[in-house]
């Protein structure tokens, strides 16, 4: 995939967490050698795993968008922030237990 154009891949394995594998140009060329594995949270019961993905994403993309600038750092917080909200939206069936 990182041959076709893209800087980065992020590739996501839903309970087991995401790997990011980066492009040759994208924070040196020590990241490119090593993909960057952020493991999932364990949790006791999964209710619903609709909308997990768009969940990681937002964490993901929130969390970049809140930084100043795009670091190894950075990227990899963003995979944690990620995985904690896709985390909380599979706890329980889509609103159910909201209260608003």
């Amino acid at each position: 995939m990182l041959a076709l154009g893209p800087k980065a891949l992020v590739v996501k394995h839903g309970e087991y967490g995401a790997t990011a594998f980066f492009g040759p140009t994208v924070f040196g060329s020590d990241a490119a050698h090593h993909p960057f594995r952020a493991p999932a949270l364990p949790l006791t019961e999964v209710v619903d795993p609709t909308g997990a993905g768009d969940s990681f994403a937002g964490g993901f993309f929130g969390y970049i968008a809140s930084q100043p600038e795009l670091t190894p750092a950075v990227f990899k917080r963003a995979m944690f922030y990620g995985g904690v909200m896709g985390s909380f939206t599979v706890e329980r069936f889509g609103l159910s237990d909201c209260n608003t």
